[in-house]
């Protein structure tokens, strides 16, 4: 992780490697302007430096400045009363993801509001990341993010200003832990390496930890999560985390889809791309990650976190379509493809959650392809009870991550009705997204509930932004706001 000091001093003062500035966007044909530092001016205009959102411009210092060059990043706007404090963070972690190899950075914001240096901090940690666990020394320096930077401010911060940037490196050092478990293959991340992980680091911040092996799995009566592990060498296991502060008086129990690595079964996907199945965990990283950020920032907020983790692999004992599986709940449930097995562990995690009486449940999934059909590869899906369902958007809005709200038409429903048991775990291709979401509905005992389908953003190949390739760790800051405002 990207260290980071907050440094009072004069922008000219600065000596690091690399100062990152902002630039406005010229008006029609007009130069693009930096922010705070018209001494650059000339520079700018000489090498038509762009203003457009995200593009990077690296200059040599100019007289008057100690740092050993300039990086200058586009806002993508003329007037910096339109920008949102989203575009700076996409903006500032664009700069971030150009200084590969870099090793000290300053970022500053002449000028500029708390918040918009709050912003610039935040987007330029977010983006100060790669995966380089497993190449060779020689090849990491091509890709190595920024070692350490600084926030450059006028005067001295003030104590709530300092405190925000603390929790924005929190917020981003749990983002970054999200990414390297999704980015983590899947021979070195499976079910019982997940669950050794998770325990580890919630002992760390004195996070309470339940393990479920196989054997307590198939005592508790778990048949959707053993069933889908059933075709795996490596058996499924479910996490329960537990935080709970002195003086906290109400609770969220967040479940998470952790299916390792996701063959599809015997419903086998096509080839192409099934590489990427090795992210179909990170709502299991997203939710253990979540509660390691309440407890590390000491929310008054109790939080559940369970993680469903299993393997979908084609073995000779592997689940077929047609087998019927009975739920933790009871509920019996005819499996006609086993390819939509994350709905089947997240179904017996849901039980256990609402079993919790919170006063709110969420869970965070890459559950359906349909969804990358119906928002694209940048926005997700957020869906569930009316109330707990806008809650969650409205979050998503001030976290900065995209969502959107789909419906739960009440004639999907009887789609789902199985011909020999209670239900099927597939119900009509339209509105695939949709009905996945109305299976879950089965199970969370008529709670305030939010469903968050993250297949469109879980993971990325276009890095762009903020956002590097790989796993993102989408959605961890929306639902950290969520918790921060329960717990208020």
């Amino acid at each position: 992780m990207t260290d980071m000091k907050i440094t009072a001093t004069k922008v000219e003062s600065v000596t690091a490697e690399v100062l990152v500035l902002p630039l406005l966007a010229g008006e029609k044909d007009a130069d693009a302007t930096p922010v705070g530092l018209p001494k650059l001016s000339s520079a700018v205009s000489a090498v038509r430096a762009s203003g457009a959102k995200g593009a990077t411009t690296r200059l040599p210092a100019v007289n008057g400045l100690k740092a050993q060059s300039v990086l200058l990043v586009g806002l993508g706007s003329s007037d910096l009363a339109d920008v949102t404090d989203e575009h700076i963070r996409e903006a500032f972690g664009s700069a971030a993801r150009a200084l590969t190899g870099v090793k000290s950075a300053a970022i500053a914001f002449p000028g500029g509001s708390d918040d918009q240096v709050v912003a610039a901090a935040e987007g330029f940690a977010l983006g100060s990341y790669n995966y380089i666990e497993h190449k060779t020394a020689e090849s990491a320096k091509k890709s190595t993010p920024v070692e350490s930077f600084e926030v450059v401010t006028v005067s001295k911060p003030s104590t709530e200003l300092s405190a925000r940037l603390d929790r924005a490196m929190t917020v981003a050092e749990h983002v970054h832990a999200v990414r390297d478990l999704v980015n983590t293959p899947p021979n070195l991340l499976f079910p019982e390496a997940f669950a050794d992980i998770a325990a580890k680091a919630a002992k760390k911040v004195g996070v309470g930890v339940e393990i479920l092996d196989e054997k307590k799995l198939l005592a508790g009566g778990y048949g959707g999560i053993m069933g889908v592990g059933q075709g795996s060498t490596r058996k499924p296991r479910l996490v329960k985390l537990t935080y709970v502060p002195k003086k906290a008086t109400r609770h969220v129990s967040i479940v998470g889809k952790g299916i390792t690595f996701d063959t599809g079964g015997i419903s086998l996907k096509p080839g192409a791309s099934m590489d990427e199945m090795t992210s179909d965990m990170a709502g299991a990283a997203t939710t253990l990650h979540t509660v390691l950020t309440a407890a590390k920032l000491e929310l008054p907020i109790a939080v559940t976190g369970f993680l469903a983790l299993a393997e979908n692999m084609p073995g000779g004992g592997a689940q077929r379509p047609g087998d019927v599986v009975t739920m933790r709940n009871g509920m019996t449930v005819e499996v006609l493809n086993t390819d939509a097995e994350g709905r089947m562990v997240m179904a017996d995690a849901l039980v256990d959650a609402a079993a919790e009486k919170p006063d709110l449940l969420i869970d965070v999934a890459t559950l359906t392809g349909a969804a990358v059909v119906a928002l694209g590869s940048r926005t997700a899906a957020v869906m569930g009870t009316e109330d707990a369902r806008d809650e969650l958007w409205a979050a998503s809005k001030r976290a900065g991550e995209a969502f959107w709200p789909l419906p739960f038409p009440e004639e999907l429903r009887e789609t789902l009705n199985g011909r020999v048991a209670d239900l099927s775990n597939i119900g009509e291709r339209p509105g695939g997204t949709l009905s996945a979401g109305v299976f879950l509905q089965e199970f969370t005992d008529g709670l305030p509930w939010a469903h968050l389908d993250i297949a469109p953003t879980g993971f990325t190949q276009k890095p762009y932004g903020y956002t590097t390739r790989g796993g993102t760790g989408q959605s961890l800051r929306t639902m950290l706001a969520v918790l921060e405002d329960t717990s208020r």
